[in-house]
């Protein structure tokens, strides 16, 4: 059951996921209101969308990771929801910024964009999640087509080698929270690239495929 779930099942844990998805937002909000989130609650709101943003893509992220070393083909079926999320709370991180920092002075933005380097990398983040945010539907893979929908997909890497420069920048000195960050997505990337170089190593260790040549077969053995 566990490798195949029955789509009642599936949807239950998708369910499930939704709501612990939603848990942080929750617990935010209830904090905001009941004056829980010490002497600076907007720093706290902005701070926790952009961590909860992080953790998000880091999840999405280890989704196939995990498909592969456990074989539960059926975890891809969450991805979308947890990319979803990460987007929804880079919204909030971002408009918690905008709004309740700022208050929409949009000059002070843009000066911030130009002249504060982990702004403009988290800046840079978001704008490049959007696209990712706009084609996750069945509906946008058939339109751009498999293979530039897994090419634009791709730019989710540079996303979180950005995201977790925004955070180390932000922080400044104390560091270890987004060095932890760092090295799991060092691990996360690094088993993709060895998987590559594995599957590039299988493809060129394969015998070539006959070529017929009149009425005699020649079969190319590489060297």
């Amino acid at each position: 059951m566990l490798r195949n779930p029955s789509p009642s099942a599936l949807a239950a844990v998708k369910a499930a996921l939704f709501l612990l998805c939603l848990l942080p937002a929750g617990y935010y909000t209830q904090a905001f209101f009941a004056d829980a989130l010490g002497a600076n609650p907007i720093e706290a709101i902005t701070r926790a969308g952009g961590e909860w943003t992080l953790r998000f893509l880091l999840l999405t992220l280890a989704v196939t990771p995990l498909r592969k070393l456990t074989g539960l083909n059926w975890l891809l079926r969450l991805r979308r929801m947890l990319g979803l999320f990460t987007f929804a709370y880079a919204c909030v991180h971002l408009v918690s910024y905008v709004w309740l920092d700022q208050f929409f002075d949009w000059g002070a933005i843009a000066r911030d964009i130009l002249k504060r380097p982990f702004i403009t990398v988290g800046f840079a983040a978001f704008v490049l999640l959007i696209p990712l945010a706009a084609t996750s539907s069945n509906f946008a893979i058939r339109r751009l087509g498999g293979r530039r929908w897994q090419a634009l997909h791709r730019s989710v890497y540079a996303i979180a080698i950005l995201g977790v420069l925004h955070f180390w920048w932000l922080v400044k000195s104390d560091v270890l929270e987004p060095a932890v960050y760092a090295l799991v997505l060092a691990v996360l990337l690094g088993l993709r690239g060895w998987w590559r170089e594995l599957e590039r190593r299988r493809q060129l260790s394969a015998p070539a495929p006959p070529v017929r040549m009149g009425a005699k077969v020649v079969r190319i053995v590489p060297k």
